[in-house]
Formats: structure tokens, sequence, C-alpha cells
């Protein structure tokens, strides 16, 4: 007999449990051994497992199986996913055509424009003379080995992403900010998009888009990049002194000119160390959204891995490791230099 038989017994289920099979199914060896010697099986108290849905399914049939949750879940989702593809398609079709627009930028505008380009960026932003030269070696050595489209795809995706958290995030962090009801109902959501595995973010996406659509991997970069843009942004207005709010008050400023005279300036620090941390994160992910379709490095890293190629695996990584200094050091300076700028 099974190990918690004794539960529907003593609920007196016995004819539900048994309707399921029949109530002729084939005893186990163990139970016909017991019945011919007249004792029954017992467990010992040590070896008891605990009464999950599967050991409660081998004292009764009828009892479903953990895998009814799973496979409930699955067919709920497979049912609702083509209504949801109706309305989802559109509104996140403008992000393929973003990333496609990108890519497609990046790629066929020749190397003396995009690099120097690049350069001025960093220099506009930075104004650092080391900062500049490290950037320079670092896309000169990448070009240099031919890896220069590659890591200029990579680029333009983080790019995209990067902006799109920030134009979402700063709005949603900024409404947090100002409404205790909506931070309560936020925060379970970016802990439960913060502590996600980053692959489980491609698994309904994979059923919802094409692989072949960019709009695949730009989801799960954002969704998964977007978190520290939010809660900094809610963080930095929050700790805006309130002394500081009452003085703003009592020049007769409205709501929002104090949030665009006095909050957000005074935030911004807080603001750009989301920014950067949402620019790292969407590096992180791209390599994983390689799985999906995603073009770069983490293209090269994945064919490394798959075919056993030592020297093309860390090559690319040490691509993206440039990448992402070459990144956080710029938002980094940037950063520092509204840090100064607030303390003149």
């Amino acid at each position: 007999m099974a190990t918690y038989d004794f539960v529907f017994r003593a609920l007196g289920l016995e004819d539900w449990c048994s309707a399921d099979t029949g109530g002729d199914a084939p005893m186990s060896m163990e139970a016909l051994v017991a019945q011919s010697s007249g004792e029954e099986t017992s467990t010992s108290i040590w070896e008891l497992p605990f009464p999950s849905m599967d050991a409660l399914n081998e004292a009764c049939a009828a009892f479903p199986q953990s895998r009814n949750v799973t496979l409930g879940l699955e067919n709920g989702f497979l049912a609702v996913k083509d209504s949801m593809s109706v309305v989802l398609d559109p509104i996140t079709q403008p992000l393929s055509w973003l990333l496609d627009g990108a890519l497609y930028g990046i790629l066929n505008t020749p190397w003396w424009i995009v690099i120097p380009l690049l350069l001025a960026i960093v220099w506009f932003v930075s104004k650092s003379w080391r900062l500049l030269a490290f950037v320079a070696l670092s896309i000169g050595g990448l070009a240099f080995i031919d890896y220069y489209s590659y890591a200029m795809q990579t680029l333009a995706i983080i790019m995209v992403c990067a902006f799109l958290c920030v134009l979402l995030g700063v709005p949603i962090g900024i409404a947090m900010s100002r409404s205790d009801r909506m931070r309560a109902g936020t925060i379970p959501i970016l802990d439960m998009l913060q502590t996600l595995p980053p692959f489980v973010y491609l698994i309904p996406l994979i059923f919802l888009f094409s692989v072949t659509e960019p709009k695949l991997y730009g989801i799960a970069i954002i969704l998964y990049a977007i978190v520290p843009v939010i809660r900094l942004t809610d963080l930095g207005i929050r700790m805006v002194d309130e002394s500081v709010i009452e003085a703003a008050e009592a020049f007769g400023m409205t709501d929002r000119q104090k949030l665009y005279g006095v909050q957000i300036p005074l935030a911004l620090p807080n603001i750009m160390a989301g920014v950067n941390q949402t620019i790292m994160m969407s590096l992180a992910m791209v390599v994983i959204a390689s799985l999906v379709s995603a073009p770069g490095l983490g293209v090269l890293v994945l064919r490394g891995i798959n075919n056993l190629e030592l020297g093309v695996g860390l090559v690319s990584g040490l691509g993206i490791v440039l990448l992402a200094v070459m990144l956080d050091r710029t938002t980094k300076a940037a950063l520092d230099r509204v840090n100064a700028a607030q303390k003149g």
C-alpha cells in the first residue's frame, strides 16, 4: 500500500480514488506480499516522504500529479497565445524597426565615420584624454582582428535597449516616487524581474514571437535591464532633502516645477548611476540573447562553446569585457561631471 493511503481512507474517498483506475489496477509486488502475509507495509517516520502531489498520487490515482500543474500552465498560456500576439505584435513592432535600423545604420556607415563619431561622444561626455585613448585603442584593436562588425552590432543593440530602458524607466521611477500605492504595487514586479534567471525571460517570448524577430531579444534585454534605472530614479527623488522641497513650496512652485526644477536635478546622480547599471545589465543579457538570434559578440561566444573553439570564445569574451569597460567608464565619467557641477 502507498504511504498516504490512510489519508484517503480517513476521508472516505476510496471510491473516488479507485474510480480513476476502475478499482482493479494491478497491485504492486510489495502490496501482494503484504496481502499474502496478512500484514500491511509500513514506512518508518525516518523514511516518510513529504506529502507532495506525486506522493499522494501514489496513494490515490485520481489525485493530480505535479506535472498537471505545469501542464495546465502551458495549456493556459497556449490558449491565450494568439490573443496576446494580436495585441502585443503591433505594440512591439517599433522595437524591431529600431533595432533593425540601428544595426543597418552602424554596419553600413563607413568605419572612418563611426569610430570618430563614437570618440567624439566619449570626449563630449567625459572630457578625458585618457578615456578617449583607451576607447580608441579598444575599438581599433577589435577592428584590427576583424571583430569590428560584431562589436558594433553589440553596441547598437545596447544603445537602443538602454535608451528605451531610460525612456520607460525614468517616468516609472518618478511615478513611484510620487505615489506610495504605485510603489507598493511595482516593487514586487521589480523584485521578480531582478531575481528571475536570465534564461527564463526567453521562454514565454519564444512562444509569442518568431525567433527571427529582433523584438524577441529586445524585449528580453529591456525587461532584464530596466530595473536599476527605475529603482534608483525612485530612490533619488525620495532622497531629496525635505527642507529643499519646503523652500520650493514657499516660493510658490507647482508640483511640476518642483519636479523638473528641484527634484530631478538633485536626483540626477542616482539616475545616472541607474543608467550605468542598466547599460551593464543590457550587455550581460546581449550575450544570452544570442541564443535567440541576437547578433554581435555573443554569437561568437556561443560559437566557441558549440564548436569548442577556445580562441574564438576567449577573444570574443575579451571584446565584451572591453565594451563593458568602455561603457562603464564613459557613464561614470558623465556621473562625475554631474556631481562636480552640482557641488560647484
